[in-house]
């Protein structure tokens, strides 16, 4: 007997059949009650690599074990019943060989139960997106500021402000998309070079800091909920949950602290 689910989760297909149609939204998730939150209103969840730096304080992604997106990964699955989700591969686990890619990458679907993964890397790791995706890993691609290189560009750096460097962008984007990858995340990357990329390859563009001109845009969750006290330029906050919980933290400790909490609503009797 087969079991069907009452909700059908958003697919590949779908995804990359959004190319010049309705806008893609995205964001990142990195546990189990934010991404039942957001989940209805998204169409694709991305368990960053973003993490390390949100969620345990690290300088860079650099840090980020395989291990630890399986663990967070695995959250996100539990609290996302629509949307597409997908897991960043951490630096180190998928550059070698392509062999070693769809090993890692394979226990990730296995483990997470994901619909498929992200890489960084333009022309470079088109070999790998295509051997991935002939083997049934979907791939979403990944270029402009790749905050993995971040030790080789000398920081995060804006891509494509100068004509010089559209060229090899723009190959980049050619070279994933023709591998099979199913979208292309543009990050960092000026609104003219952003918009002729989008106009030249057949598979959605995800801004991050490239303009409207992208097929959807992704924004840290914690970024745009006005988590982070310094965030980039590209970040519109929607709400200002830093400012929130700040006030309902020292609310929480003047109470306590005076004896209004607990009150007598919020502490249990005994039985009559």
């Amino acid at each position: 007997m087969s079991v069907q689910n009452t909700i059908r989760r958003k697919t590949v297909p779908q995804i990359r059949n959004s190319k010049n149609n309705t806008p893609v939204v995205c964001l990142t998730a990195y546990h189990a009650h934010t991404a039942r939150l957001v989940d209805p209103y998204v169409d694709l969840l991305l368990v960053g690599d973003s993490l390390g730096m949100v969620m345990h304080g690290m300088e860079n992604t650099l840090g980020v074990s395989l291990e630890l997106m399986i663990l967070h990964g695995k959250a996100v699955m539990r609290g996302a019943d629509q949307a597409v989700v997908v897991v960043d591969m951490p630096f180190g686990t998928y550059e070698e060989s392509p062999q070693i890619a769809f090993r890692n990458a394979s226990r990730v679907i296995h483990e997470t139960g994901c619909t498929a993964i992200k890489l960084e890397g333009g022309a470079r790791m088109a070999e790998t997106i295509h051997f991935l995706s002939e083997r049934g890993i979907p791939v979403m691609a990944h270029i402009g500021l790749t905050p993995q290189s971040v030790q080789t560009m000398g920081g995060y750096k804006t891509q494509g402000r100068t004509t010089d460097e559209w060229a090899a962008l723009e190959e980049d984007a050619r070279a994933v998309a023709e591998a099979g990858a199913f979208s292309v995340v543009l990050e960092g990357i000026a609104e003219p070079l952003a918009a002729r990329i989008t106009g030249q390859i057949d598979v959605p563009t995800i801004g991050i800091g490239a303009s409207p001109a992208c097929d959807g845009q992704i924004l840290v969750l914690e970024d745009m909920l006005g988590l982070n006290p310094s965030p980039p330029k590209f970040v519109k906050e929607f709400a200002t949950l830093g400012a929130a919980i700040e006030g309902a933290a020292e609310a929480y400790a003047k109470e306590v602290r005076s004896r209004h909490f607990p009150a007598k609503e919020h502490t249990y009797a005994m039985k009559k």
